[in-house]
């Protein structure tokens, strides 16, 4: 074909192209945007944790004897001061009357002597005699007293009683190695929880930057979740954190006291603790969902900026908060989320952005 033959139908090939009808473009993806705002946020962690008493007392006879009675019920409440044993106290009463009337004799000798060395009838030696006398048998008395009481064995505190390992007509022998019983305050009761140390010192780093308020209205609040999944209807408070770290597990124990009236906690008990420890006073929570993560990892979330244009950035994310994040980096106050559509919107791209209601916090 001729040179300028050609040329005419590459010619009539361009104006054709040129006629063809492009594709239209595609308007900017339409997104649903939140604007971010700081709020007070609770810092808390979820720990597991087993109740212990308040208070434990393990019961032990101070006297030895046969034991006549037992005068409690198993399992039962017993008062402080509430008698639980008593011991054969015939021994110990025959004892004390015997050191009363020795008592008894020495006290009207040495009130005599006194008149006799007012009188220089005798020497101060033989007043003096007789009046340590007297105080040895006062001595004597009163502890013949103190043993008789031992024989009634007494509750020192309140608390729930355990099973007795003795019946009546036992012999129990002073400060044996063995418990009558266990009495073990109940109401209320400590639940004692570890948590790691590096946990804890990376609250106290960010309470020395001020970036939490360890004083804050809801500090030191503990819920509990029992065994079955339920959650215990009384709320406890942190009463303190233990000085040093257990070099086995590397944790610190926690201890929080609990009201339990009713006795549902009961001593080795498995729960679940969820402690506040501090307050984020600026804190920022985003949905869950509109936070992604890149290809090394690291949170991500889409903004838009003044111009509609949608930005990336990446974050630095807290504690997860009922379906939302704690961001401590990344995002700001007034910043333009986009929580809806993300999928459609590509980072430096347009966007249109509609603001969506806003949720009450922590929903």
């Amino acid at each position: 074909m001729p040179r300028h033959s050609l040329l005419l139908l590459a010619a009539c090939l361009a104006v054709a192209a040129c006629s063809k009808p492009q594709p239209p473009k595609m308007p900017p993806a339409f997104v649903g945007v939140a604007i971010v705002k700081e709020q007070p946020v609770p810092l808390s962690v979820e720990l597991p944790g087993r109740t212990s008493p308040f208070a434990v007392s393990e019961i032990r006879p101070q006297v030895s004897g046969i034991i006549l009675k037992r005068l409690f019920v198993e399992g039962s409440t017993v008062k402080a001061g509430q008698p639980l044993y008593q011991i054969d106290p015939a021994p110990y009463r025959a004892t004390y009357d015997s050191a009363m009337a020795t008592l008894a004799s020495t006290k009207v000798k040495s009130e005599r002597y006194a008149k006799l060395l007012a009188q220089n009838a005798i020497s101060p030696q033989d007043a003096d005699d007789a009046r340590a006398g007297y105080l040895a048998a006062k001595g004597a008395a009163d502890s013949a007293r103190i043993n008789l009481n031992y024989t009634r064995i007494v509750s020192p505190i309140t608390g729930r009683i355990g099973a007795s390992t003795v019946t009546e007509g036992a012999l129990v022998t002073a400060q044996q190695a063995t418990a009558l019983t266990t009495v073990s305050t109940l109401d209320p009761i400590y639940v004692d929880v570890d948590q790691s140390s590096s946990e804890l010192v990376a609250l106290k780093r960010m309470v020395q930057a001020g970036s939490v308020d360890p004083n804050g209205p809801l500090t030191a609040k503990v819920s509990l979740k029992l065994d079955d999944g339920s959650t215990y209807p009384l709320e406890g408070k942190l009463q303190f954190t233990d000085v040093t770290v257990d070099p086995a597990t590397g944790a610190v124990r926690l201890r929080a006291l609990f009201p339990n009236p009713n006795g549902l906690l009961l001593p080795g008990l498995y729960v679940r603790a969820t402690i506040t420890q501090g307050v984020d006073p600026h804190g920022i929570l985003v949905p869950q969902t509109a936070v992604g993560h890149d290809a090394k990892g690291n949170p991500t979330a889409m903004v838009v900026d003044d111009k509609n244009i949608a930005r990336l950035r990446i974050l630095k994310t807290g504690q997860a908060i009922d379906g939302q994040w704690q961001v401590t980096d990344g995002l700001k106050a007034g910043d333009h989320l986009i929580v809806e559509g993300g999928s459609k919107a590509q980072p430096d791209q347009p966007v249109t952005p509609q603001v969506m209601p806003s949720k009450p916090a922590g929903k």
